[in-house]
């Protein structure tokens, strides 16, 4: 079987096809292995783990296929070859132990690596004193003991690093932002430059505004108030992201202008974003990262976020220390990577009582809990609903009436009650196309709504149409992600996006054609719901297997919603997105100790020359 006749994929096979031409004589099990591991990279994985199909038959779906030898005889194979090379060499490809990287992705990990280890390291000069006041001031009305929001400021003031992963409604950025008015108190902070970034301008957007609803009841000073920043950015825009180009214009040799950088919604943040954020933030600037480890991770290559908590733990010197700063009793537990003190987890949820539905139903489908998910869910919780034998035309009538109350708040024209309405109810899907999916149910009920007000199956815009951007238009302030009503006005059909301020200042119209690529969003993937919420949610899971079905894209589906969350699946289909744990394949962990992830495979090399992030 030929390279030719091999099943790839457009990108693999250009990549395979490259490789020939620089070496003609490279056997069919190396060209074979650099397809898989560029097939790997689209799927999410940073690496291909050879062991995982060394042996197996490759390529078989429409021919012979080709074998793939045993794992040593394939990394002997590997290492003969001019197109692999070692950590630190120069190539398309780098062998690392029995995982096999492109390079630059190799050169991605290490010194993303090397980068995170040296900033947690480091110790800034801290008031201790100072900062103790300030935590018993601005965490006062917390209870919990311990209390993780007031340990985790506490960590981020005295670290250069700071992990901080919580649920929905565990405090993320009631926590961040005390933590930078405890920042500026200290001695010198209010010279301190911070910024706020998120991979999305919506995540960026909502952080921003959350932050400037926050710093109204802090009980700090106006200079201190004053001093917090108001504006976030997107990490592409932070960069200064160059097109298509993998460069950006700050790095290491034109690091950014901050001292303080916080990151929100950073489980949704790849290697290839997170490696170039840490090259181009100043040595000695604290970095804090704040996410969900349970929540999917990013759509690239990459579980970054998760693979950073995975160590978590204070040894008995980090507990006691903090103790002693902040009052609270710390539990010990020994860390099991170098990054360990650093990473706090958030555990108390203020938005799910402890009798709440979906609360339990979170932790039972995060604990790999498949039996006990199908039981709470038929069970009597008022907060949760399960149609476990659904039909797309049923499908249709319920979601045609879950946004009845919508297109009610559309006939007053009026922005602010059209968004309050839309966002009660919200519809999400595990994949975009087929019945079940986006465009399937998009295009379905629109074409109900549409015969219902009487429009004309060919006109694109109505009233009451929700459509989702699609790409970044920075000279309109529209990004990847948001949300935007059309509405009838005076001038003609409308559609508002909201923008942060208040009152009618709080949307902006635009005029469809003026709109960049969108799409309609009566139903949304969960991977683009990720940082929203909505008062209810309904889920509508695919009736085949799918290898999209995964507990994280469940969990993050289900915290989406406030008050009630609807599943429409079948019980299979629970149970296996409950009993799958998607992992990608990565050595970050590894790198940063957490040996037990990967035990059999040697240890990574130690991180490429700087220069390598330009390479292939």
């Amino acid at each position: 079987m030929s390279l030719a006749e091999w099943p790839l994929g457009p990108l693999e096979r250009h990549f395979a096809e490259s490789l020939h031409r620089l070496d003609p004589q490279a056997p069919e099990p190396v060209l074979a292995a650099a397809a898989l591991c560029c097939q790997a990279l689209g799927a999410g994985d940073v690496c291909l783990p050879l062991a995982r199909v060394a042996g197996q038959l490759l390529f078989a779906e429409s021919g012979p296929g080709v074998q793939a030898p045993a794992l040593p005889a394939w990394i002997d194979a590997l290492q003969a070859s001019s197109l692999v090379a070692a950590p630190g060499g120069y190539a398309p490809l780098t062998l690392d132990g029995a995982r096999l990287y492109l390079s630059r992705y190799h050169a991605y990990e290490a010194q993303l690596a090397e980068s995170l280890l040296q900033r947690a390291d480091a110790r800034p000069e801290v008031d201790e004193a100072q900062l103790a006041e300030s935590l018993v001031r601005l965490f006062a009305r917390n209870t919990q003991q311990p209390d993780w929001q007031r340990l985790a400021a506490a960590q981020a003031v005295r670290r250069n690093l700071a992990v901080i992963s919580g649920g929905p409604g565990t405090g993320k950025t009631t926590t961040v932002v005390r933590l930078l008015a405890a920042l500026l108190e200290q001695p010198g902070g209010q010279r301190l430059a911070i910024g706020l970034a998120a991979p999305t301008g919506k995540a960026a957007a909502r952080m921003a505004e959350a932050i400037r609803n926050a710093k109204a009841e802090l009980p700090v000073s106006d200079t201190i108030k004053a001093a917090l920043p108001e504006e976030a950015r997107t990490l592409h825009r932070l960069l200064g992201s160059r097109g298509d180009s993998p460069q950006v214009r700050h790095h290491a040799d034109n690091p950014l202008p901050l001292d303080v950088l916080v990151v929100d919604e950073a489980s949704m943040v790849d290697l290839a974003l997170m490696a170039k954020l840490l090259a181009a933030l100043p040595p000695n600037a604290r970095l804090i990262l704040l996410g969900d480890k349970d929540q999917l991770a990013a759509v690239e290559a990459g579980a970054v976020f998760a693979e950073l908590c995975e160590g978590r733990g204070l040894d008995a010197t980090a507990a006691a220390d903090l103790t002693r700063i902040t009052g609270q009793q710390v539990p010990v537990e020994s860390p099991r990577s170098r990054l360990g003190d650093a990473v706090v987890l958030l555990t108390h949820s203020h938005r799910f009582a402890g009798d709440s539905g979906i609360g339990e139903l979170a932790r039972r489908i995060n604990t790999g809990d498949a039996r006990g998910t199908l039981e709470l869910l038929r069970g009597a919780h008022p907060d949760l609903a399960w149609n476990a034998g659904p039909s797309p035309a049923a499908l249709l009538e319920r979601l045609e009436t879950g946004y009845a109350p919508y297109f009610a708040a559309v006939r007053l024209a009026d922005p602010a009650s059209a968004f309050a309405a839309f966002n009660g109810f919200r519809a999400l899907t595990a994949q975009r196309e087929g019945p079940w999916g986006v465009a399937g149910i998009n295009e379905a009920l629109e074409a109900r709504i549409k015969r219902r007000l009487g429009i004309p199956a060919r006109e694109r815009w109505y009233p009451g149409r929700a459509v989702m951007v699609r790409q970044n238009d920075y000279a309109l302030g529209l990004f990847n992600g948001d949300i935007g009503l059309c509405l009838a006005t005076p001038h003609g059909l409308r559609v508002y996006f909201e923008s942060g301020g208040s009152g009618d200042e709080g949307y902006r119209p635009f005029a469809p054609a003026r709109l960049p690529s969108h799409d309609s969003a009566f139903a949304m993937t969960v991977h683009k719901s990720q940082g929203s919420e909505f008062t209810e949610v309904l889920l509508a899971l695919p009736e085949q297997p799918s290898p999209l079905l995964s507990r994280a894209l469940f969990y993050t589906g289900i915290t989406r919603a406030k008050q009630k969350v609807e599943i429409w699946g079948l019980p299979a289909r629970l149970a296996e997105a409950v009993s799958t744990k998607a992992e990608r394949a990565a050595g970050l962990a590894e790198r940063l100790g957490v040996a037990a992830l990967m035990p059999n495979l040697p240890p990574p090399a130690p991180p490429p020359a700087q220069d390598q992030l330009s390479l292939f």
